[in-house]
């Protein structure tokens, strides 16, 4: 429209179109929710656009998702976890608002301290004194972040990365017993790895029958796979001394026992006590598998981006995961 005041042309804003005014708001709502359950490259040849358009279109629809869900609060009980995001341990921090089960932090340039400040940075002081809980894997950078940014904050251990901690002890008597062996004995370790790590519930009627012939054949291997199922009884105390003995007759059994890898892990249990047995205490118990999965679901990102280099991309597709479509 030529405007009478200035002699210029000015353009009229839509509320129902973008800001470049070549998509209404409600396509690229389309694309975006089309984007949660399939690839940049099948939506663009399905609507017959270039895949840049499509992941333009996305990002704008994921932006306009974090700011309608009040993104980050004020988190009170979070989950600090990294993933890699290409080979060569170039890592990311992520961090979850455990309460409302949802990513609140994408960024940091490693799993160093400094990033770890990052995030506290971006939360503000005032919000990082009102955090209750802590929880993370026991990385010493993320608990000395957290010890000076949010000193109030009781710092709880994942038990998803102490169990696999246990694993590969586990992992590494078996693989000794497979080295002092020889001949015909080696025939029942063999190929089981993923056998003795797993639950005896989730194994199938094949798997449970390859468990019990190899424990049967191995003592030692029989004596460290019961003492790794028992340790999860850990987790079900709901009293601190309790727990603490319990730990202590589970440390006493490995006298005599000959098995160095599940002593250098009690060890480290002894070290980090602390954060286990915050656990314990009622206020504690939050759901801890939530971190866990939300590395899957990211993982299962990374295979359907492959190729994609753009990290604001999957910072978004990170943050936005678990949040209902508009």
């Amino acid at each position: 429209m030529d405007c009478r005041r200035c002699g210029g042309v000015k353009t009229e804003r839509l509320e129902f179109l973008l800001e470049n005014a070549l998509h209404t708001r409600r396509f690229a709502h389309y694309i975006g929710r089309r984007c949660r359950s399939s690839t940049i490259r099948d939506v663009a040849a399905e609507e017959r656009l270039d895949w840049q358009t499509v992941k333009r279109l996305e990002k704008r629809y994921m932006a306009e998702q974090l700011e309608r869900a009040r993104y980050p609060g004020r988190p009170q009980v979070i989950g600090v976890d990294e993933v890699s995001i290409r080979k060569g341990h170039t890592y990311r921090i992520v961090v979850s608002d455990l309460e409302r089960q949802r990513p609140i932090w994408f960024g940091g340039c490693d799993r160093s301290e400094a990033s770890l400040d990052e995030f506290y940075r971006f939360l503000g002081e005032k919000k990082a004194q009102k955090l209750r809980l802590v929880v993370l894997d026991m990385w010493k950078a993320f608990r000395n972040s957290t010890a000076r940014n949010a000193p109030q904050a009781a710092i709880l251990f994942d038990k998803f990365h102490v169990m696999r901690h246990l694993g590969d002890a586990l992992d590494k008597v078996r693989k000794r017993e497979y080295a002092r062996l020889s001949g015909r004995d080696r025939r029942y370790i063999k190929g089981q790895k993923y056998t003795l790590l797993s639950h005896r519930d989730n194994l199938t009627l094949e798997g449970k029958r390859a468990l019990k012939t190899l424990l049967a054949a191995n003592k030692r291997l029989n004596t460290a796979y019961l003492l790794k199922e028992s340790f999860g009884q850990l987790w079900d105390y709901r009293r601190e001394p309790w727990a603490r003995k319990f730990f202590e007759n589970w440390r006493a059994s490995l006298k005599w026992q000959r098995l160095p890898p599940y002593e250098k892990f009690a060890a480290m249990i002894e070290r980090h006590w602390d954060g286990l047995a915050a656990y314990c205490r009622p206020e504690n118990k939050v759901s801890l598998g939530f971190v866990e999965g939300l590395n899957n679901k990211i993982r299962v990102l990374q295979r359907r981006a492959y190729g994609l280099r753009d990290e604001e991309y999957l910072r978004l597709k990170v943050l936005t995961c678990m949040l209902p479509q508009l």
